[in-house]
Parts: structure tokens; C-alpha cells; sequence
């Protein structure tokens, strides 16, 4: 940062200036709302009202207080990283701007008077104790899956869907001992009476719904790329999925399934390939993350999938969780419901933790698709899903489907990477075989072929197939997700 960003820079969420006659325990206040929120730098020794430089070389004992707000006057301390930035102040004498970096944190922060703030644009706002305790579960301090349900005892529970789980993860006693041991999904209060979890009943409650009434998924299709409301209203399609989250997760993939179009374009040698409007995975990860991550303490709404003629668009209650930020998505986990998000996996829902999302990128850019967008409306998470292009997209250059001369322009384009794999190939001091390009070049051309169709398009074997893909696996290709609904793809 330079001495003209900080004189010109409007303070935001992420920046603020403050003079250096602060008071520490004010000074608290921008650090721990920012700490709270997304980080930030704070610039000392700038007039926050005028923007004059005062400087902090002359105000050593000042100074020394400050420094120590973050360890003295937030609770847990706050890692903030400090340095000093020469400039010449509002005398036109040399002197340092001191600028505090503070990280977005994982923990809720509060200042000496355990008071919460949150940065909110300009300003460092007060939190609520209710907004308090929701940003502790956005955060992973608390699980809201943890807290006991009002009036549920376990005559709520279905037993029957508890001992399936229990068969599934090889649990042997019965299945009220499994609640009783594990998850803290039935624990005994200090009054001596048993509470039910959250989690318990929307994974093994007879009805869910009757304690969380919008603990559910809709799923709304709308003709054309807008959503019209009164007479010009174009829903076409209004489902609601209730009952456990393994029932709302199976049945309401199952329903997407039913409205995915697929379609056909001519592909390398004029020969057809067919994609569908959202690949299969996309699908099943993006309903099972919405299910999974939702914030069950906001109990107002429940889960949207809404169609367009365009993108899905995935709309759940809260926003993204712990350290997850669009910027950081494809590699950062956090599990705002671990013990649902656990359950998930060993029903196969939920694949490898923190794989999901970077496997939908790869997915969407296998088909030439956009990236997903994210958006937050107050506590409402919405994530679109580009719809595959009907376009037939080859070394990152997008072909139309009835463009004249497809067929040629597709192989040109197929050539150039094939050239560049057989230049990486001698550089490995490698040789590869005219089947091994022949297997490259189909996959290319559609990233989902089987085995059993190389082989025969080749004229050979599956196991020669199979030995010349194991012998160009890591090097010149690799599978994405697994071989039944994943797809090829090329390290070129």
C-alpha cells in the first residue's frame, strides 16, 4: 500500500484509517470487527475525517498502547501484522504511517467489554447476541447440528433408519445405543431428561418437518432466463421434497434428472456427440452441498433450485462458511454440518472432503462451461450453474454446431494439441504410438468415451485399452472422479 492509496482510497470492509490519538480500547473496535469479517489493513496516523498524515514517530508511548490492542484489548488476541510505511506528514517533516494487517479470522473475536462487531462496508457494526451466536456457527465454534431440539424425545426417531445407518458403518449394538454413543445425537441434560440433537432428527426423524418445518428442498423450473411474478408468472414446474436429509437428497436428484435436456453436436470427423444441459456430478454435488451446508439455525426459508432456460441456480440459507470465500473455494473445506456431512459420505453422497467443488470446476471447463458465480442476498447463498453451451469447445476455441466446416475446424484444433503432446512426449524422451495418439485424440474429442468404445473405434482389445491408458496416466492424461460418471481428461 502507498502513501497515495491511503490518502485517496475511500474507506470499506477492508480498509479504514484511524489518527493516532486513538483511544486503544476504540481502537479495539475496527479490529475486531474486521478480524470478524473478511480482514483488513488499518492505516494509524491518518486523520480518518480529513485524511491529513499526522505521522507516529513523535507519539512513542501513543504508539507502544496501540501496538498492544490486539493482544490487551481482543479476545482471543488477534494476529495482526504490523509495518511502517515512510511518508511526510501534514508539516512536511519525514516521518511513518503505521499500518496494521489484520486476517480474516476462524474464531469470533470480542473486545474487552465482550462486545461482537462485524465489519458491514464502511463501518464496524455491533452484532446481536443472535447475530452473535450465528456468526459462531458460521465460523465452526459451535455446530447448530449440536443443539437439542425442543419437546423431541426418541419416540420422534425412526429406529428403523438409525439400524440401516448402523448396518452401513458396521455399528453392532442396537440402534438406540448407537444414539446414545455417538454424535451426541441423544445425550442425557443436567435434569436427568435425554435430549435429541438437530442433527438426529433431520437425519433419523419420523418427521423432520414436524420441528423444522423448512428443513426441505423446492425445486422450481421457470420458462425463459428470467423469474416473473403475477400475471407474467412462468413456473412451469413446483416440487417440494420433505422428510429426512437422505430422503430430500435422493429424491430430489432423482426429480433434476428428469428435467436435464441433452443435446447433440457434430464433433471431430463429423461424427455426433451428445453432452447434457448439466453433467451428472454437477448435478448430485451441488444438491448435496446445499443440503449439507445449509445453516439450519435460519429457519425462515427453505432451499431453492431454480431452473432457467440458461443455469440452475442454488439457493441456500446462509452464507459461505468458516474461511470459504469464492476466491478460495476450489481448495478450501470447512463443514458448517460435520456430523450430517459424515453421514452423507458413508451413504457415498459426499466423495473425498474439499474435492467436490474443484471436481464441478474441472467438470464445467471439460464441457467449455463457465465458472459458477456466487452471490449473497442478506442470508441467502446463491450459487449459479452455467448450463453447457451448445457448442462443441476444442483447445479453448468454441465452434458452433451448425457452423459450416465444423468437422475441419475441430480437427485443426484437435492437431495443435496433439502436436503439443508429442513435443512433450520427446521432451520425456518418449516415443508415443499411433494408437496411444489415436486414444488421446478421441478423448479430446469426448472426455466421457469408454474404454469399450476405444477399443472399438481402434479395432483393438479393452486390455490393450487399458494398458496404453495405465501406461499414459499422470503424463499425458488423468480421470476425473470415478470410472463410472467420470470423464478424461488431457495434460497437455
Amino acid at each position: 500500500m502507498t502513501i497515495q492509496e491511503i490518502t485517496t482510497r475511500k474507506e470499506d470492509q477492508t480498509f479504514d484509517c484511524k489518527s493516532i490519538q486513538i483511544d486503544p480500547k476504540a481502537l479495539a473496535v475496527p479490529i475486531v470487527a474486521m478480524a470478524n469479517a473478511d480482514g483488513g489493513v488499518l492505516a494509524i496516523g491518518v486523520s480518518d475525517k480529513t485524511r491529513a498524515l499526522e505521522g507516529v514517530d513523535q507519539h512513542t508511548e501513543k504508539l507502544n498502547e496501540l501496538l498492544r490492542v490486539p493482544f490487551d484489548f481482543c479476545n482471543p488476541s488477534i494476529p495482526v501484522t504490523c509495518s511502517y510505511l515512510p511518508c511526510r506528514d501534514k508539516d512536511g517533516n519525514k516521518n511513518h504511517i503505521l499500518l496494521m494487517e489484520i486476517p480474516a479470522s476462524m474464531y469470533l473475536h470480542t473486545n474487552q467489554a465482550d462486545e461482537a462487531f462485524m465489519r458491514v462496508g464502511d463501518k464496524s457494526r455491533k452484532l446481536s447476541f443472535d447475530e452473535r451466536v450465528q456468526l459462531m456457527y458460521d465460523k465452526g465454534e459451535r455446530f447448530y447440528e449440536d443443539t437439542a431440539v425442543y419437546g423431541a424425545t426418541v419416540d420422534d426417531i425412526d429406529m428403523d433408519a438409525v439400524a440401516e445407518y448402523t448396518r452401513l458403518v458396521g455399528y453392532s449394538k442396537t440402534p438406540l445405543e448407537y444414539l446414545r454413543e455417538n454424535n451426541g445425537f441423544v445425550t442425557t441434560n443436567k435434569q436427568g431428561e435425554e435430549d435429541v440433537s438437530t442433527a438426529c432428527i433431520l437425519l433419523f426423524g419420523k418427521n423432520p418437518q414436524q420441528f423444522f418445518p423448512r428443513a426441505r428442498t423446492r425445486f422450481i423450473r421457470y420458462e425463459g432466463v428470467d423469474e416473473k411474478v403475477g400475471a407474467e408468472m412462468n413456473v412451469i414446474k413446483d416440487v417440494t421434497f420433505e422428510g429426512t436429509i437422505l430422503n430430500q437428497v435422493r429424491r430430489t436428484i432423482e426429480f433434476i434428472e428428469t428435467q436435464v435436456r441433452e443435446h447433440t453436436f457434430l464433433g471431430q470427423h463429423a461424427q455426433f456427440v451428445t453432452r447434457r444441459d448439466y453433467p451428472e456430478f454437477v448435478i448430485q454435488e451441488m444438491t448435496v452441498n446445499s443440503v449439507c451446508h445449509r445453516a439450519y439455525s435460519i429457519k425462515g426459508t427453505e432451499i431453492q433450485i431454480k431452473m432457467f432456460d440458461d443455469r440452475l441456480v442454488f439457493e441456500s440459507p446462509g452464507k459461505l462458511p468458516g474461511m470459504v470465500k469464492p476466491t478460495n473455494i476450489r481448495n478450501t473445506h470447512f463443514s458448517r454440518n460435520p456430523k450430517i456431512a459424515a453421514f452423507l459420505k458413508a451413504y457415498h453422497y459426499v466423495k473425498e472432503y474439499g474435492e467436490g467443488v474443484d471436481r464441478i470446476y474441472r467438470e464445467l471447463e471439460a464441457n467449455g462451461t463457465s465458472a459458477l458465480s456466487f452471490r449473497t442476498d442478506d442470508f441467502i447463498l446463491k450459487i449459479t450453474v452455467p448450463k453447457v453451451a451448445e457448442k462443441v469447445t476444442v483447445n479453448g476455441e468454441k465452434v458452433a454446431e451448425n457452423q459450416s466446416g465444423v468437422a475441419e475446424k475441430v480437427a485443426e484444433n484437435q492437431g495443435k494439441l496433439t502436436e503439443k503432446l508429442i513435443e512433450k512426449a520427446t521432451s520425456l524422451g518418449e516415443k508415443l504410438t499411433q494408437n496411444r495418439i489415436r486414444i488421446l485424440e478421441l478423448m479430446m474429442e469426448d472426455p466421457y468415451i469408454s474404454r469399450a468404445d476405444l477399443a472399438k473405434m481402434l479395432g483393438i482389445s479393452e486390455t490393450s485399452i487399458y494398458r496404453n491408458i495405465e501406461a499414459m496416466r499422470g503424463k499425458y492424461l488423468r480421470r476425473v472422479g470415478p470410472d463410472k460418471g467420470g470423464f478424461w481428461e488431457i495434460i497437455s
